[in-house]
């Protein structure tokens, strides 16, 4: 027999999720087609379809029908499903109804907004420009802070929207120790006498025919074109209204094809969660990822384990090479292997190997909780930024635009979210670990150009769960144990030990 309670609370919730779903695509639009002039406009859009949501959402408490459930809930009434989605659903609320609704709205349009006036920053090469939309920023996350609450960092109530129940000493912690561990290989490797060249990767590719490579590679992973699209945008980034509307983005440039190529597979991982979500719980929590940890273990694990193997290349190389036969002809596939896995520390995050990725996490991180714990000043950012690139990479930063103005993420208000990438880095060596024990000819598979096996593994292992369980309980159900460092630490390890001869 069906609860009304749930059913209605359902009902509500799709309802609330069809509002939401237009908001996803103003804002790939916003990022994709919006033409300059429309910033103010789609602002106040945003902010007053943000603010319906928030009101919707907050409502869903009206007579107290949601507080009922939470007490079935709490006396143990109702169980399995329906039990998952009043906890996560409750979790949310009491975030929400903590905010008043003209916070909601002028958050919604002081990012709308920044987005745009990052990206002209980002262009000029000024930070001061965004330097005032930052301000707001912050001044308003740290608002938000206070609104929500927290025990000891005000970090922590904005860590948390992305990774549930963590907090920022226990990131803290793990990216402490990542770095212990990363610092001392990156300088084994730096002292190593392998020399890898990737100028032989250079050439002249047409951005045509990188669409069609690019659109081949993420069909071949499994991406339904039927449900999804890709498209180019300053920042690469995937977005969905629905499972069966999930569309994200590249970048090119003309004299790298490898420069989009990553950005593909990792967005294509990206959009196959999103495509995997259970159809049939649309609105509810049971068809929403339940950290971005998770999200990005999904990314990770397609653009670097799987993308950046031996194995995916066999497969797709010689396709590379009849496309664009300069300058792939006269390399073979050792040499090419070794390009796509040298490691070089640089500038940019989402061009960083897999061996220094974390370091520009690690960045990020220091920086965004000093600026909400208030300890550092804001117009201060790029010299701080450059002195610890300089500490942790060994890189000299040359421009703001090359810095601290690279990430869209900040004007976007998303304040506590860069910690989840690289959770994600962990979470995707320690499920893939998992993967090739069930799996052992997984290699093989790959080889002959067949992904269909990991898709249905990711599905049924990830996608499929939604939020029915945290992602604590959700590794220790796939791997047998909680997360931890060592299955990433031994992939790295073994390797870039091969590939540097260390």
């Amino acid at each position: 027999m069906k609860n009304k309670g749930i059913e209605e609370l359902k009902e509500k919730l799709i309802g609330i999720s069809h509002i939401s779903a237009t908001l996803s695509l103003l804002g790939w639009d916003q990022e994709v087609h919006m033409p300059p002039k429309a910033v103010d406009a789609r602002a106040q859009t945003v902010a007053f379809l943000s603010g319906i949501v928030h009101e919707k959402f907050i409502g869903l408490d009206t007579e107290g029908s949601l507080t009922k459930l939470k007490n079935d809930l709490d006396s143990g009434k109702l169980k399995g499903k329906n039990a998952a989605i009043v906890y996560e659903v409750w979790r949310d609320f009491e975030r929400a109804r903590k905010l008043p609704e003209t916070f909601v709205h002028e958050l919604a349009e002081v990012t709308s907004k920044a987005q745009s006036i990052w990206a002209q920053a980002r262009e000029k090469n000024d930070f001061a420009l965004f330097l005032p939309w930052l301000s707001k920023i912050v001044k308003l996350k740290k608002q938000e802070a206070e609104y929500v609450g927290y025990t000891n960092s005000p970090y922590d109530a904005l860590l948390d929207e992305y990774e549930p129940g963590m907090t920022s000493e226990e990131a803290y912690q793990i990216l402490n120790d990542l770095k212990d561990f990363l610092v001392p290989l990156l300088k084994r490797i730096r002292l190593s006498r392998v020399k890898i060249s990737t100028e032989k990767t250079k050439g002249v590719f047409p951005v045509d025919k990188q669409i069609i490579f690019n659109k081949y590679i993420a069909e071949k992973m499994g991406f339904d074109f039927g449900a999804g699209r890709i498209d180019e945008s300053t920042h690469p980034f995937t977005t969905s209204s629905h499972p069966l509307d999930v569309r994200f983005t590249t970048r090119y440039k003309k004299n790298n094809l490898l420069y989009s190529v990553g950005s593909t597979i990792h967005e294509a991982g990206h959009g196959l969660y999103e495509q995997g979500l259970p159809i049939e719980h649309f609105g509810t929590p049971l068809a929403e990822s339940m950290s971005m940890g998770i999200h990005e273990s999904q990314s990770r694990m397609w653009e670097n384990m799987i993308g950046k193997s031996k194995s995916f290349w066999k497969f797709f190389y010689p396709k590379m090479q009849k496309e664009f036969p300069a300058p792939f002809k006269k390399v073979d596939i050792d040499e090419f292997y070794k390009a796509v896995n040298k490691v070089t520390p640089s500038l940019i995050r989402t061009e960083a190997d897999e061996v220094t990725y974390n370091l520009h996490i690690i960045i990020r991180f220091e920086i965004e909780k000093e600026m909400i714990e208030g300890s550092i000043e804001l117009k201060d950012l790029p010299v701080i930024w450059k002195s610890k690139m300089k500490e942790y990479l060994g890189v000299d930063v040359p421009s703001d635009a090359l810095g601290v103005l690279q990430d869209v993420h900040w004007s976007c208000g998303y304040i506590g979210y860069f910690p989840s990438y690289s959770f994600g880095n962990l979470y995707s060596a320690q499920f893939y670990a998992t993967l090739v024990r069930e799996i052992p000819d997984i290699s093989k598979k790959i080889a002959g150009g067949d992904f269909e096996e990991i898709r249905e593994w990711l599905r049924k292992n990830i996608h499929v769960h939604g939020r029915l369980y945290t992602a604590e309980k959700l590794v220790k159900k796939i791997t047998g144990e909680g997360l931890n460092s060592k299955y990433f630490n031994e992939y790295l390890e073994k390797k870039y030990k091969e590939i540097y001869l260390l």
